[in-house]
């Protein structure tokens, strides 16, 4: 159903925002219009990740959308955050009509961005070509094109959503002279194509690579080629210095198109979104006051944010400066061997880096990163030899075409299937040895683990002995196999666990609780493994994967 759907790859998306909002907020020139484009980005969609996490498990896609809505609204942060909440409210709204819940068709993905379209364009009054909104108006525009493909699939279509998306990016630059003149594409597009790319990516377990269509790792490339930071300290973007913003509740009804208007007088960027009696306000001027009592005559204004963006300017450019001079000493001497893996929670980032990884990439099975990912944390790795642990069969070929695609440095991958098989790998690492001897150590290790997952079905389909599986249920999967079907989280642990026993006995299991799982519900779920299983040994720790609340190996 759409509104399972939204519920599980909303956060992971977000996640994705957060992690990259640094990179994002990069991207602005001059510094930026509006405080930091990534991180306002990111702050919107975390707080619509409260609002949908706090919704009961019965909950609609109107409720979704309803939780969509207002959480992007109270928690829109700066030009790109109002923008981008009035976006993602237009969208769900849209999603509200799609006429097969169950499975979405082409035509009700293409109503959701015309929806989203409407509704952004009508909160901006002067809409600025090569932002954000182009990038919307172009998804929607291709979003139309493909409808007319009735032989192409939902999944398909979102892929080539993300792909457009990226290509709108890269010609933003030729669109806003500010970003050509700069060297760079515009933030707040950037930050919407970021994602989309991983919602799309948590919704379909796929990379993007497609037959018919541009791959969005060509797509993405693209963006980066026209992409190069350079420091600005002269600002000349706005005559107006203070960025404010604040919510508002109205007492009255008023005229908003004539308080657009009065606004204009004051400053510049002026927005004011949402129905009566709650509504967001943003506006850059050189006299808050006089913004906050206008609109005082009218209601009630709360949570007001005023950034000063001359000092922002300064801020940025000391920053950039910063770690252009720490890039440029590339974190100590050049390693002889280093180590690459991709992990899916931060926990597993945690337990990785003790272990001796160089480079953490966040990934796994809905959120596969690309080559260029990959080949970038090997770069980043800094040494004269590379092993990549992917992490999911799902990365393998991403990760082995980043080894080819290496100039710089020797790369092998070590194809662990799971983060665990990484934890073992890790275990039997020597820096100071050879590539080659590494990886047949690090290898012969990983085939003794074995691995399982507990996950909640999406959709209805089947198990391995052909149980019929509902949305909903709880999965129990081995090696890619749904083994175990049941209604508990606990109980399906202790059943894979106990048929995984079975066939081979082993001495030890480490397992990883994820975001979804609690700490008093996963000291529950150790305690009960230990006593069906007193003679194996129990490592448990915190991995925050998302998706999936328990993950384990039995070596």
């Amino acid at each position: 159903m759409i509104s399972s759907v939204i519920r599980a790859c909303f956060p992971v998306a977000a996640k994705v925002v957060a992690d990259r909002a640094e990179e994002i907020n990069k991207l602005n020139v001059f510094p930026v219009p509006d405080g930091d484009t990534g991180t306002n980005m990111s702050l919107t969609l975390n707080t619509v990740v409260r609002e949908i996490e706090a919704l009961p498990a019965s909950a609609t896609i109107d409720d979704i959308a309803k939780a969509i809505t207002h959480g992007s609204l109270m928690g829109a942060r700066g030009n790109s955050g109002v923008i981008t909440s009035q976006i993602l409210r237009g969208i769900a709204e849209g999603l509200c009509d799609a006429k097969n819940q169950e499975h979405p068709t082409p035509a009700d993905v293409a109503h959701a961005w015309r929806r989203g379209v409407k509704v952004a364009f009508k909160a901006v009054r002067k809409p600025v070509e090569g932002t954000i909104l182009t990038v919307l108006r172009d998804v929607s525009a291709k979003a139309d094109q493909l409808e007319k493909n009735r032989d192409l699939a939902t999944r398909d279509m979102l892929d080539a959503l993300v792909v457009e998306a990226y290509e709108s990016v890269a010609r933003t630059p030729e669109l806003l002279p500010v970003l050509k003149e700069n060297g760079v594409v515009d933030s707040g597009a950037f930050g919407f194509a970021t994602f989309l790319e991983a919602f799309v990516n948590a919704a379909t377990g796929k990379s993007g690579e497609l037959t018919d269509f541009k791959t969005t790792v060509d797509a993405k490339a693209d963006v980066s080629a026209k992409v190069q930071i350079e420091l600005n300290d002269d600002w000349e973007g706005s005559e107006y210095r203070y960025c404010n913003e604040f919510l508002f509740k109205a007492e009255k009804p008023f005229d908003v198109d004539a308080s657009l208007a009065h606004l204009a007088t004051l400053g510049d960027c002026e927005l004011i979104v949402g129905a009566y009696p709650d509504f967001k306000v943003h506006v850059h001027s050189n006299e808050p006051n006089r913004v906050l009592e206008y609109m005082l005559q009218f209601g009630q204004v709360y949570e007001v944010f005023i950034h000063n963006m001359d000092m922002e300017s300064h801020d940025r450019t000391a920053k950039i400066a910063a770690d252009q001079a720490a890039g440029d000493e590339k974190d100590g001497p050049r390693k002889a061997l280093g180590f690459v893996a991709v992990a899916a929670g931060s926990g597993e980032e945690e337990i990785l880096r003790s272990l001796g990884v160089d480079v953490v990439v966040s990934g796994g099975q809905t959120m596969n990163p690309s080559t260029a990912d990959i080949l970038s944390a090997v770069e980043e790795a800094n040494a004269d030899a590379v092993i990549v642990l992917p992490g999911n069969g799902n990365i393998r070929m991403a990760a082995e075409a980043a080894a080819s695609a290496c100039e710089d440095a020797q790369v092998a991958v070590v194809p662990t299937k799971t983060v665990l098989q990484g934890f073992s790998a890790m275990f039997v690492a020597d820096p100071e040895g050879t590539l080659e001897d590494n990886v047949e150590a690090m290898t012969e290790a990983i085939s003794c683990v074995r691995g399982g997952e507990v996950t909640t079905a999406v959709r209805d389909s089947a198990a391995a002995d052909g149980t019929p599986i509902h949305a909903g249920d709880v999965m129990g999967i081995q090696d890619d196999s749904i083994e175990v079907v049941g209604s508990d989280v606990t109980q399906v642990t202790l059943d894979l666990i106990a048929r995984m026993q079975d066939e081979e006995e082993g001495d030890s299991l480490t397992i990883l609780a994820g975001q979804d799982l609690d700490d008093d519900a996963f000291e529950a779920l150790v305690a009960a493994i230990e006593e069906a299983q007193p003679d194996l040994e129990v490592d448990p720790h915190r991995g925050e994967q998302p998706l999936y609340p328990v993950i384990f190996s039995i070596e």
